[in-house]
């Protein structure tokens, strides 16, 4: 007769497949997951995608250069919260490299010419060849300052960028023959294997196709790619390192996160989304004007991120969509709206009342929604 081990009794016995259910508990039908997973999430998606592929053949040019806007805004905001919002970093000087991919486009794409009495040089490259020199130039830039920013952090840095406003304005300004002086130049429409981003009419089921209809498909694509790719980082190894760094240097350090490589990396890798935003907004004004790439355009892109949500792809589209779009509305329904007008009618201008509502929203956001629009407080959340 064999002797039955505890060891073999335990292998033997059967293995419960759940827990016993509380009595009392309802069990869940079998297929309660599945349903979850089939959400209303999809369909808004797909809802919201057809919607903006369909904006151009039925919205005007005024709506149309607002989106426009909000799309070249929401590629640099997702650029500066993946620096700021995700690693820690602040930044005052997002604007130089948006200035950066700007004039670059314009000055590797344009030819020479003479324009308010200033002799502007051009390369004459092909323009979609100057759109990806302009984007690795704000890299480049970024590159050079990554030094200092792989070892400043906090208001240091901030201090740090902030003079980079001041240079990139002295710049702009003064350099003439790149940039045109205080009246800027003007930017060559963008052309892709025989396309032409410009307003020569093309007629698409009976609607005229002009600059803003056939930008906006390039601007949602680079839209959606920007923010895959960013999605794709903060998702993964990259990611969890750079909150890591965020949330606890010398910790991350420890565990053998390289610290100053992960900042100066991702610090130029904000540059080249700012660069690409920036060679969006030169292709939609048609224009790039120094005074536009200051120490406000900074400022702006801040609030958007504190806006939508520190540290998301989605926080960094949604505060870019409100602080872009609210100037754009107060200025459409100016003669509408109380205490509203045209500057220079007594009423306050359209510009400075977009600037104290998003100001307010800031200080709204930081007091009672701490994690933006896009991360409200869950119930029960300590604060």
């Amino acid at each position: 007769m064999s002797e039955t081990t505890p060891d073999a009794a335990r292998d033997q016995a059967p293995v419960p497949l759940a827990p016993p259910a509380a009595p009392g508990a309802k069990t869940p039908p079998a297929g309660a997951r599945l349903e979850g997973l089939r959400g209303p999430r999809p369909y808004l998606w797909l809802a919201g995608s057809l919607l903006l592929l369909a904006f151009p053949f039925y919205l005007d040019r005024f709506w149309l250069q607002a989106g426009l806007f909000a799309m070249a805004a929401a590629i640099g905001a997702i650029g500066i919260n993946l620096l700021t919002g995700s690693t820690g970093q602040l930044s005052m000087g997002h604007a130089f490299f948006l200035a950066v991919g700007a004039y670059g486009y314009s000055v590797l794409a344009g030819e020479p010419s003479d324009e308010n009495g200033h002799s502007l040089t051009g390369l004459g490259l092909p323009t979609w060849l100057a759109a990806i020199l302009a984007v690795a130039l704000a890299g480049l830039a970024g590159g050079i300052f990554s030094p200092i920013a792989g070892r400043l952090r906090g208001a240091y840095l901030g201090i740090a960028t902030l003079a980079l406003i001041f240079i990139g304005q002295h710049v702009l300004f003064n350099a003439g023959s790149l940039t045109g002086g205080f009246n800027g130049r003007a930017v060559p429409p963008l052309s892709v294997f025989g396309f032409t981003f410009d307003d020569s009419e093309l007629v698409v089921a009976a609607v005229p196709f002009e600059s803003s209809e056939k930008l906006w498909y390039l601007a949602l694509a680079a839209l959606l790619f920007s923010g895959l790719f960013a999605r794709g980082v903060l998702r993964g190894r990259p990611g969890r390192a750079l909150n890591a760094i965020r949330d606890h240097r010398i910790a991350a350090g420890v565990m053998g996160v390289p610290v100053a490589r992960y900042r100066a990396g991702v610090f130029v890798l904000s540059s080249m989304y700012a660069g690409l935003a920036g060679v969006l907004l030169a292709l939609v004004f048609q224009r790039t004007v120094p005074e536009y790439f200051g120490m406000v355009l900074s400022l702006e892109y801040l609030a958007m991120i504190v806006i939508g949500g520190l540290g998301t792809v989605a926080g960094a589209v949604v505060g870019a969509a409100f602080v872009s779009l609210l100037p754009q509305v107060l200025t459409h329904y100016s003669e509408s709206l109380p205490l509203v007008s045209a500057p220079g009618t007594g009423g306050i201008a359209p510009g400075e009342a977009s600037r104290y509502l998003y100001g307010a929203a800031v200080v709204a956001v930081v007091l009672f929604m701490p994690g933006g629009l896009t991360r409200p407080k869950k119930s029960g959340e300590k604060k």
